[in-house]
C-alpha cells in the first residue's frame, strides 16, 4: 500500500476537481448533452478511448476539440478519408543523405499518431487496412514501423467520431477495432430550450488557458485503480458481461434469440473502470452497483453483434442491452442481497 503525505491532496477528490474543471469548460461549449459529457468524461479519467456518434451538426467534432482545449495535453486532428493510409497516422521512414560524406541514414518521422490526445474525425470513412493501423496503438500504446517499436506519449487517448446515418463512402469499424474503445457515446438532438440557446449562439468562445494538466490527467487514471472495489461489485460486473454471451449456460433466453456474439472480456475491465470513474464523478471513495448500471449501455453497446432477426423486429444495442440484464438470472439472483442491482433494469 502506497503511503501518502498527511498534507497532500486526496487523490480522488484531486480527480474529481479536475473532471469537474473539464466539466465547466465544456458548457461553456456545449448546451445540454449532460449524459454524453459525463460519458466523456468516465473515459478521461479513465485514460481509455471514446466514440462519439452522432448525426452531422450534434457537435461531436466541437465537443473533442473543447475537450483537447481544456487540457494541456498534445492534440492532433485527423480528418479521416477513403484515401488515407496506415502511413499517414503512424508515420514513416525516410532516407536522408549527408551532402558531405555521401552517406546515407535511415529516420522515422512519427505521424500525428503521436500526440496525448488524438481526434479521429469521422472514423468511419477510412478503409479496414487503415483503421487496422489504429489497433496497436489504441491496444498497447505503441507503433511498431519498419520492424522497430515506437513508444507513443503518456496518456493516449483517441476520440473517434462517426456519423450513423450516413452508408454512402463509409467502412464498418471492426469488432477488434470497437472493443477497443472503452465507451460509445451517443449524442441525440438537443430539447426545444437548449436549441434555442444553440440558435442564440452567434460566435466562437473566446480562448483561455488549458485548466486540467497532464501530470493531472496521469494521477487521476492512477487513483482509479486504487479505489476499493467490493466484491460484489466485481461480481455484478461479471455476470452483467457473462450474461450479453449466447454461448453462456447461464445466459438468458433472449441473449441467444438476439445476439450473434456477445462482450469481451475486455468489457469486463472497461466496464469496472467506468463505474469506478463515476464513482468518482459523484464524489464517492468507493465503487456501487449503481455506478455498474449508469455505465453498462456505453460500455457494452459497441460489443455485441445483434442477429439480422433481432434487428429486423426493432431491436437496437440499448434495447437488447436493457432485456437481457431484465431477464438474466445473474441480475435478478443479485438484486436482492445487493437492491442498487435493480437500476439495472430501468
Amino acid at each position: 500500500m502506497t503511503v501518502r503525505d498527511p498534507v497532500e491532496e486526496d487523490p480522488f477528490e484531486a480527480a474529481r476537481r479536475a473532471a469537474l474543471a473539464l466539466r465547466q469548460e465544456i458548457a461553456r461549449a456545449i448546451v445540454g448533452q449532460s449524459g454524453a459529457v459525463e460519458e466523456l468524461l468516465a473515459c478521461i479519467l479513465c485514460g481509455g478511448h471514446a466514440l462519439i456518434e452522432g448525426v452531422p451538426g450534434l457537435g461531436k467534432t466541437l465537443l473533442a476539440r473543447t475537450v483537447a482545449q481544456a487540457m494541456s495535453l498534445s492534440f492532433r486532428r485527423i480528418q479521416f478519408t477513403p484515401d488515407l493510409l496506415p502511413s499517414d497516422l503512424v508515420g514513416t521512414e525516410v532516407i536522408l543523405g549527408d551532402p558531405a560524406t555521401g552517406d546515407r541514414r535511415e529516420k522515422f518521422m512519427p505521424g500525428p499518431l503521436f500526440a496525448n490526445l488524438v481526434l479521429a474525425d469521422e472514423i468511419n470513412r477510412a478503409p479496414p487496412k487503415t483503421q487496422a493501423a489504429l489497433l496497436e496503438a489504441m491496444e498497447e500504446r505503441q507503433v511498431t514501423v519498419g520492424g522497430v517499436t515506437y513508444p507513443l506519449p503518456d496518456p493516449f487517448i483517441v476520440l473517434a467520431t462517426e456519423n450513423p446515418i450516413e452508408q454512402e463512402g463509409t467502412y464498418p469499424l471492426p469488432a477488434a477495432q470497437c472493443d477497443r474503445f472503452l465507451m460509445k457515446i451517443e449524442i441525440d438532438y438537443p430539447k426545444e430550450e437548449e436549441e434555442r440557446q444553440i440558435a442564440r449562439w452567434t460566435g466562437p468562445l473566446e480562448s483561455r488557458p488549458s485548466l486540467v494538466s497532464r501530470e493531472a490527467v496521469c494521477r487521476a487514471r492512477e487513483a482509479l485503480r486504487d479505489l476499493p472495489i467490493p466484491l460484489y461489485v466485481l461480481d455484478a460486473v461479471c455476470r452483467v458481461v457473462r450474461a450479453t454471451r449466447p454461448q453462456d449456460r447461464a445466459a438468458p433466453a433472449l441473449t441467444e434469440r438476439t445476439i450473434a456474439c456477445g462482450a469481451s472480456p475486455r468489457a469486463a475491465r472497461d466496464l469496472l473502470l467506468a463505474a469506478q470513474a463515476r464513482a468518482v464523478l459523484s464524489g464517492r471513495g468507493f465503487t456501487s452497483a449503481g455506478d455498474v448500471a449508469d455505465a453498462a449501455r456505453a460500455v457494452l453497446r459497441h460489443r455485441i453483434i445483434l442477429r439480422w432477426s433481432a434487428r429486423a423486429e426493432g431491436f437496437d444495442a440499448d434495447a437488447v442491452i436493457d432485456r437481457v440484464l431484465a431477464q438474466s438470472p445473474f441480475v435478478q439472483g443479485s438484486i436482492e442481497e445487493h437492491p442498487a442491482l435493480a437500476g439495472l433494469l430501468a
